[in-house]
């Protein structure tokens, strides 16, 4: 029977190797798994952003939609018009998962939007509130009254600068589409399908 005997070289050299080779895949299995997650959280941020500018164009769609029937800015539009606001604060509480997204352009391009359509959400909203004012201030002024003039013409400026506002915002619907159509590949998701689920009450 022959014997083999591990010189102590080859023992320490045994122990680096199996430490080397540990080491390198903990560091594969650590990478690999961030890799993964990143991947997951930019999957989550997309479908999140995904939907959230898919519903905004849809509502903002109806809104049009309604200013065509009836009242230009009667109850319902006014209601879209809020619905609209509520899918903006949707973003503001999870604008930090804007980062999760690796491309900066789409970043960007996101936040820049949902900021032109809070200002022109905010033009409407301050529109018609002060439209509203007008014109119980203009119903309480007699037909001769010195100010019924000036009255008349701020009302008209208002009802000019809401609807400036509200075409600013249906014409950020074009970037929306756009940004939806770069989001839909991260997201895995054909958001324009979804649409069918809408409910829009004007639809074809």
């Amino acid at each position: 029977m022959h014997l083999h005997l591990e010189t102590p070289g080859e023992t320490l050299w045994a122990v680096v190797i199996g430490a080397v080779l540990a080491t390198l895949g903990g560091f594969v299995a650590t990478q690999l798994e961030g890799f993964v997650r990143r991947r997951e959280r930019e999957r989550a941020a997309a479908l999140l952003f995904g939907e959230v500018l898919s519903a905004l164009e849809t509502i903002i769609t109806i809104a049009n939609q309604a200013r065509q029937h009836g009242e230009p800015y009667g109850p319902f539009t006014l209601r879209l018009v809020r619905a609209a606001r509520r899918e903006i604060e949707t973003y503001e509480r999870n604008r930090g998962s804007l980062y999760d997204l690796r491309e900066a352009e789409i970043r960007i391009r996101i936040h820049v939007l949902m900021v032109q359509v809070t200002l022109a959400l905010e033009g409407v909203s301050d529109s018609t509130a002060e439209i509203a004012a007008a014109q119980d201030a203009l119903a309480d002024l007699a037909a001769d009254h010195p100010k019924l003039a000036a009255m008349q013409e701020r009302l008209e400026g208002l009802a000019g600068g809401r609807e400036a506002a509200f075409l600013a915002m249906q014409e950020a619907t074009e970037e929306t589409k756009a940004l939806v159509e770069a989001l839909r590949p991260l997201a895995k998701v054909d958001f324009e399908a979804l649409k069918r689920f809408s409910g829009n009450p004007y639809a074809e």
